[in-house]
């Protein structure tokens, strides 16, 4: 069922669509609301408060935006609200602006060939491994999920958060910058970073 019909369902009262949506994006949003607080104590709290929300505003949600946009927007303002009571936080913008103009680069130059190469200047001098070549088809386990989940959660929090909207949940980038209130721009060069780093750490564990 798509949200535009569970929204319908929901409005009707309908406790089977409020159980549906739960199961749908309880996962998702705890692991969002645990970039903006202290523990995950905290975070399994600002969800139950977001769902009590949830429930208060459906006849004020004007569908300007999806369900699910409105969903997760009310849960990072009541997770920017409890975060800033845990401890002393910044906004999400200033850290993607931050995040995004830092001049580390994403993958290692010494990866890459110099510019006076006299065939390939700047091209990669060791490139990125192919997976599917691995012999004992360590990517499709649950030992690498878990290492990539474990490289994600070591992201600094506007890398990890875009990363885990995009390529963990699916969302659009349109959608996720709607949710993060961050530019297209900014979305794009966090989204870049996380999966380089990501990948890097795949790299060092396939080697192993």
């Amino acid at each position: 069922m798509d949200d535009g019909a569970l929204l319908e369902r929901l409005r009707a009262g309908d406790e089977a669509a409020f159980t549906e949506l739960v199961g749908r994006y309880s996962g998702a949003l705890l692991r969002l609301v645990r970039m903006y607080v202290p523990s995950a104590a905290v975070a399994e709290e600002v969800v139950q408060e977001t769902w009590l929300g949830v429930l208060s505003g459906l006849d004020g949600f004007e569908g300007r935006s999806s369900l699910r946009t409105w969903l997760f927007r009310i849960a990072i303002n009541r997770a920017r609200t409890r975060g800033s009571r845990e401890r002393r936080t910044v906004p999400f913008a200033s850290l993607a602006d931050r995040e995004a103009g830092e001049e580390h680069p994403s993958v290692a130059p010494e990866r890459f060939l110099g510019p006076d190469h006299d065939r390939w200047p700047h091209h990669w001098a060791t490139p990125p491994r192919r997976w599917e070549e691995s012999p004992d088809r360590r990517l499709e386990s649950h030992e690498t999920v878990e290492r990539v989940l474990a490289a994600i959660a070591q992201l600094p929090p506007a890398q990890r958060a875009v990363i885990t909207l995009r390529d963990i949940e699916g969302w659009e980038s349109s959608e996720v910058c709607n949710t993060l209130e961050i530019s297209e721009t900014n979305q794009r060069v966090l989204l870049h970073r996380a999966r380089s780093r990501v990948r890097a750490d795949l790299e060092t564990y396939f080697a192993e």
